[in-house]
């Protein structure tokens, strides 16, 4: 285990950052799951996890690469009382080109500022009467969502401290099993091998949320000055910024794969047991790209627009390089196959030359309304995607498949 690793800065930053973010909320563990018997969360920190304890079935990980980024739960503390404000209200807060968390639910849309989430991680929310979690992982600059219910019951999931291939670990407030915030499985504790059911989520521009959701709701904070600050600014290999390429990941125990460098930023899906990724460099062009693919046996369409910069890139939040902002969707519609071009910052299909969002709405035109079906994918570093899909596909630049 990784106990005691040289990363101080890092954490005291972080630590220092959540505990002053007055916006936030936690509700901190449930002292019903510690009164009913040791719970993975407390053997984790109490005697430390193995792969046959006693008191629990066969974790699904090797607990013994497991990291320990932090020295308790809840010292980054989830938001469990989230507020939201309107676009209008956020005024001139975020910077058109800054990354949201983008989560649909329903007729319901809301951003979750990145600003807010690298300080947090977790936000256990409500929308349209579902129980969601919203999660970001800083190392993985992955966001995905899930809705929190386990066993038919909502519960609440906190920050473990502990890391998995250099991802975040949650635990539930219920029975405090251990979960992979990068598959939404439990792996270790009294829930091991339940799966939590993805909300669609993805990293876009404020821009793009504004334009295309002008009614949404946006997290907010009652003390907005004491976000906006990298705490990873300087965590890459040699004190280079985070994401910098040729950087090594952060407390990773593991091998990364060498198709692409770790920090490369792909856009990843896995369909049916199989996995394809493509890196930004395929990706990328302009200001925006449609690429054609095919994940299993199934035919995806990749959309790209070039409004979104990097969080990880410098001191503040806003002050990153472009990375742009992917959609990755099935190409069909009222079961006709569609092809699409790139038009400005927009798509525009072949057959009706209407016009399509980032999110693969059409916006305009005869199909104006109609909604292409979302591929669930995690935008994150090349290393995450790799260490938990090993047996993914890469594009390279010139469209091969790197099995």
């Amino acid at each position: 285990m990784f106990r005691g690793l040289p990363i101080v800065a890092v954490v005291l930053a972080l630590v220092a950052a959540a505990c002053a973010s007055g916006g936030a909320t936690t509700q901190g563990r449930d002292d019903a799951a510690t009164a009913a018997g040791p719970t993975a969360l407390a053997v984790a920190y109490e005697g430390g996890l193995s792969n046959d304890h006693p008191d629990f079935a066969t974790p699904l990980i090797d607990v013994t690469r497991v990291a320990y980024g932090l020295q308790a739960p809840d010292l980054i503390p989830s938001v469990d009382q989230p507020t939201f404000s309107t676009i209008e209200e956020i005024g001139d807060w975020l910077p058109d080109e800054e990354a949201v968390v983008i989560v649909t639910v329903g007729e319901q849309a809301r951003a979750y500022p990145v600003r807010i989430l690298i300080s947090h991680e977790i936000v256990n929310d409500e929308i349209d009467g579902t129980p969601v979690a919203v999660t970001y992982c800083p190392l993985c600059n992955s966001a995905l969502a899930f809705v929190s219910i386990v066993d038919g019951r909502p519960t609440t999931f906190g920050v473990s401290g502990m890391l998995f291939n250099s991802a975040l670990i949650m635990y539930d407030r219920e029975t405090e099993s251990l979960w992979l915030h990068y598959t939404g499985e439990a792996v270790v504790g009294e829930r091991v091998g339940d799966q939590l059911e993805r909300v669609p989520a993805s990293l876009v521009s404020w821009a793009e949320f504004k334009e295309n959701h002008p009614e949404g709701m946006v997290l907010d904070s009652a003390d907005r000055g004491r976000y906006g600050g990298n705490a990873y600014a300087n965590a890459g290999s040699r004190g280079a910024a985070y994401d910098t390429l040729g950087s090594e990941p952060f407390l990773f125990n593991g091998i990364t794969d060498p198709r692409a460098q770790s920090m490369q930023r792909v856009a990843g899906v896995a369909l049916d047991g199989e996995a394809t990724a493509w890196t930004l460099s395929v990706l990328a062009g302009g200001a925006a790209t449609v690429t054609d693919g095919v994940v299993g046996n199934q035919p995806v369409v990749v959309f790209w627009t070039s409004g979104q910069s990097s969080a990880l890139a410098g001191r503040e939040i806003n002050s990153g390089v472009v990375v742009g902002s992917t959609g990755v969707f099935l190409p069909v519609v009222d079961g006709v196959a569609m092809e699409f071009d790139a038009e400005g910052d927009h798509f525009v299909d072949r057959a009706t030359s209407s016009t399509w969002n980032i999110e693969g709405v059409a916006v305009s035109g005869p199909l104006e309304g109609t909604a292409l079906e979302r591929v669930p994918h995690v935008d994150s570093f090349w290393f995450a995607w790799s260490s938990y899909w090993p047996e993914t596909k890469l594009v390279t630049i010139d469209g091969t498949l790197l099995p």
